[in-house]
């Protein structure tokens, strides 16, 4: 990967932000952020809807240095959530995804052959973490509980607010910059996979939990606060009768989520499934075929019956191959 090795921005945010104007939540407060667009920094959602308890603490590490870890089932924007937080203050963002496959060697860099006046020579190649840490940036460590120990042991050294990264193989000591933030979005907290949703996840170190200085949990929003999001995201629901739809599909999904927390089914429906499956239905036409290619058909055949109930409330239909 080549790298831009320096962002052109200011050391230290300076432009002021009001919390109420910029995130519409209901708050005083005033946090800094840059005050111009740089590389890296992503691109504004202008209809995304902003959690406040999630928000207020994303704004914490951005405003305070504070390590924020994000848990909250699939789906409910955790990653998003701090990129639009980042895209609104102008702070450039990085996100890496810590899957069973990110290895130590990938973090921290490796040597590779490269040219150099038409010669082959051997020279060592930063990775994106000894890079974040010496810019103005947001790390975001994605999934961080399926990251693999190795790794864990490496991301344990910058935790603390002044850690430094030792790279043993360039016998190099990075400090942080001081407007390096860090955060992690995980599914569980740290115990692994409890539900059976999640597998690949690992259980953390109490130790390296322990570091984090905030841990806020994101939840599904509320029914009107999703109808707004998915109609955001779909934006040809336009009729009555279309709204009316999505008005059902969002109760299907919130009874499969109560029948996961009570137990009953073992896959739930993510906001992000119901935005599949409105765009899917305005290509089909078909609200019960789409609810099949976008769900039913990922479900356990045990379980069909139960989602197929839920379908008959919400839509007074019966599923067909539900049985």
């Amino acid at each position: 990967m080549t790298i831009n090795k320096n962002i052109e921005i200011p050391n230290k945010p300076s432009e002021k932000y009001s919390v109420s104007k910029t995130f519409g939540i209901d708050s005083k407060l005033i946090v800094k952020g840059f005050k111009e667009k740089s590389d890296w920094v992503p691109d504004i959602d202008n209809d995304y809807v902003f959690d406040k308890e999630t928000t207020l603490s994303v704004l914490a590490g951005f405003e305070h240095n504070r390590r924020v870890m994000i848990q909250g089932y699939h789906g409910t924007g955790k990653s998003t959530h701090i990129e639009q937080i980042a895209a609104r203050l102008n702070w450039p963002c990085v996100r890496i995804n810590l899957d069973s496959h990110i290895s130590r060697i990938d973090l921290l860099g490796k040597d590779a052959i490269t040219l150099k006046d038409d010669k082959q020579i051997t020279e060592f190649q930063e990775g994106l973490l000894p890079w974040s840490i010496q810019n103005p940036v947001a790390l975001v460590f994605d999934e961080y509980d399926a990251g693999r120990p190795d790794v864990m042991f490496v991301i344990q050294r910058i935790l603390e607010v002044e850690g430094k990264l030792t790279l043993l193989d360039q016998n190099k000591i990075i400090s942080p910059h001081p407007s390096f933030r860090l955060f992690a979005t995980t599914n569980t907290v740290g115990l692994g996979d409890i539900t059976g949703l999640y597998h690949g996840t690992q259980q953390i170190n109490q130790g390296q939990m322990d570091r984090w200085h905030i841990l806020s949990t994101l939840n599904y929003l509320d029914p009107k606060q999703e109808f707004k999001v998915v109609l955001s995201k779909v934006k040809d629901f336009k009729s009555a009768k279309d709204k009316s739809l999505l008005q059902d599909m969002i109760k299907l999904a919130n009874l499969t989520r109560t029948g996961f927390a009570n137990g009953d089914v073992s896959i739930l429906m993510s906001p992000r499934t119901v935005i599949s499956w409105a765009q899917n239905y305005k290509i089909f036409k078909d609200i019960k075929g789409t609810f099949n290619l976008t769900f039913l058909n990922k479900c356990d055949d045990l379980e069909k019956p139960i989602f197929g109930e839920y379908f008959q409330r919400c839509f007074d239909e019966d599923i067909d191959n539900a049985n």
